[in-house]
């Protein structure tokens, strides 16, 4: 006897997939100048409504950072845009979560210094450190 595959609800995807949808979010997301300056980093976790046409609404903030993070998290959810979705012709809305990273940039730096003996001998000593 043949098991009837069960029909569940289709939840609405981004195009692309996952992969996509974190590129996505890096192209756009802008690092706050506020937080910049006071060295804020960590991330930012969200919940939102995606309703049957692939509109994101109703962003809320579970988890914050301050400083401009919530907000420009908020933004770039809100700029979202799922998929349709059929489901038998009935109009659903998904609740879907996502984490927003907002990680500080670390410009590399390079320090050279030498160091010569007092005596003149041609002994040299080199280091450089990276930062």
């Amino acid at each position: 006897m043949e098991k009837k595959q069960k029909h569940f609800i289709i939840q609405p995807t981004y195009p692309g997939g996952n992969k996509a949808l974190g590129e996505f979010v890096s192209e756009n997301l802008h690092y706050p100048e506020q937080a910049e300056q006071n060295n804020i980093s960590g991330s930012v976790h969200l919940q939102y409504v995606v309703n049957d046409d692939g509109i994101v609404e109703s962003v809320q903030v579970l988890k914050g950072l301050g400083y401009g993070c919530d907000e420009e998290a908020v933004r770039v959810v809100k700029l979202l845009k799922f998929g349709k979705v059929k489901n038998r012709g009935v109009r659903l809305k998904s609740t879907k979560k996502i984490r927003i990273n907002f990680n500080k940039v670390i410009k590399r730096q390079e320090l050279t210094y030498s160091l010569k003996r007092q005596d003149d001998e041609p002994t040299k000593i080199n280091y450089t450190i990276k930062i």
